[in-house]
């Protein structure tokens, strides 16, 4: 996900404490996808994706086939721009690996969830939503290392010159049209792709705007009484 590194929210001091911040973000987001899967109204486009392919292979668990994406997407890296993959690269496994491990945790965790009146599980969804971006924003806000699946788009966008935000979504239209033909194949219809992924789509975006609106606030007063005070 692209960012504005002269935002004053990129964290570019101790590495301890940005790595800190970057697990809680996975978590958090692995959290909100547990809880946005609990609501049953729709999930993103990936997550429909590996979701689907749990009912499909039932013997793997989510977080394997998200890791899996994200490999083949590390592997779709390489194609499209062999002279600029690094070694470094690799290292984006790592975060991946411990987002499937959370993700199945907290898939675990949150597997007591039924909530039975729709409007429940949209709230409920609105509460995922909500939680997953602040995860998001804060692995942007550690600045350490891109998933697989980002640095794939990140990797169109300099090949093709196009714009990060018309590449993203053709990228998730892809992710769901696989979804749903997989679904139709296999499973008789498309599963998890319902309002629900709309309102996902909509909402995490604005979600991290207001994360990041609210935190240069809140850096901006902390700065105030030092302005004064000098």
């Amino acid at each position: 996900m692209p960012y504005d590194k002269d935002a004053g929210v990129i964290d570019t001091g101790n590495v301890v404490r940005r790595w800190i911040t970057y697990i809680a973000g996975i978590y958090l987001l692995t959290l909100g996808l547990g809880l946005a899967i609990r609501a049953g109204i729709g999930i993103s486009p990936q997550s429909s994706l590996t979701r689907t392919m749990t009912l499909v292979l039932p013997p793997l668990s989510q977080g394997t086939f998200n890791l899996m994406l994200e490999v083949l997407m590390l592997g779709l890296t390489f194609l499209v721009l062999p002279r600029a993959f690094k070694l470094k690269n690799l290292f984006s496994l790592v975060p991946a690996l411990i987002l499937a491990a959370l993700l199945d945790f907290n898939l675990m965790a949150t597997k007591w969830i039924s909530l039975a009146p729709y409007a429940a599980n949209l709230a409920l969804l609105f509460l995922a939503d909500a939680m997953l971006a602040f995860g998001l924003f804060l692995m942007i806000r550690a600045n350490l290392v891109l998933m697989p699946i980002d640095l794939f788009v990140n990797t169109l966008q300099k090949k093709t010159g196009r714009k990060w935000g018309n590449i993203k979504t053709v990228f998730d239209c892809t992710l769901l049209a696989i979804s749903a033909g997989i679904g139709l194949i296999f499973l008789g219809g498309p599963h998890f792709i319902r309002e629900g992924t709309i309102i996902n789509a909509v909402l995490v975006g604005q979600y991290i705007k207001l994360y990041f609106f609210l935190y240069k606030k809140f850096q901006a007063r902390k700065l105030k009484p030092v302005e004064s005070a000098a």
